[in-house]
């Protein structure tokens, strides 16, 4: 794979990434019958959680399938990730609470669903603001144990999902379905060589 081959799919996976966005602008400005509030939510719930998950899968697929050039894939969807977070965190406290912090924390206290993904928010933004080369740098090996909050916060955003829905549970279940086998193949591969 070289190095113009890669950049193409980096920019490939960018605007891919903005997809869900344009497609949420086109419904919301076309007047579709949807309620704006509750189909942004949604919307960017759902995505930030596909994000994570897709950065997750970036190392099961690089070892499966040798493809090393697949790292380089993972930083970009991990920030797309936070930025759905954000999106979604915004929509709540703007649109939903209209910036009432008394509202909004009584909420967080209140309501486990909320307070599992704002708990899931918080943990999201020293992983954001760590991401670039020269923390990873300053970090060193204190780097690696802080981005392993990861799992932790997509099991949170899995739990904020589940709760949140109270009848159809099929496309929670199906990304805890995914995050589960995530963490099997990471734990069977960090433990296969002990027993061995």
């Amino acid at each position: 794979m070289t190095k113009h081959t890669v950049t193409y799919i980096k920019i490939t996976l960018f605007l891919a990434c903005l997809l869900p966005l344009a497609r949420a602008a086109y419904i919301l400005l076309g007047g579709m019958a949807v309620n704006p509030i509750e189909f942004i939510t949604r919307s960017t719930g759902t995505w930030t959680l596909v994000m994570l998950l897709a950065g997750l899968a970036i190392t099961p697929l690089r070892r499966l399938s040798g493809a090393n050039w697949l790292i380089k894939l993972r930083r970009m969807l991990g920030l797309f990730a936070f930025f759905y977070a954000c999106l979604h965190f915004t929509t709540y406290i703007w649109l939903d609470q209209f910036f009432d912090l008394t509202a909004v924390l009584r909420d967080i206290a209140k309501r486990p669903f909320i307070t599992i993904g704002f708990a899931a928010f918080v943990l999201l933004i020293p992983l954001a603001a760590t991401s670039t080369d020269a923390m990873l740098r300053r970090l060193k090996r204190n780097w690696g144990r802080l981005h392993r909050l990861v799992y932790p916060i997509a099991a949170l955003g899995v739990l904020h999902y589940l709760w949140l829905v109270k009848r159809d549970l099929t496309q929670p279940l199906l990304y805890a379905a995914v995050l589960a086998v995530l963490f099997g193949l990471r734990l069977w591969w960090r433990y296969r060589p002990r027993s061995a």
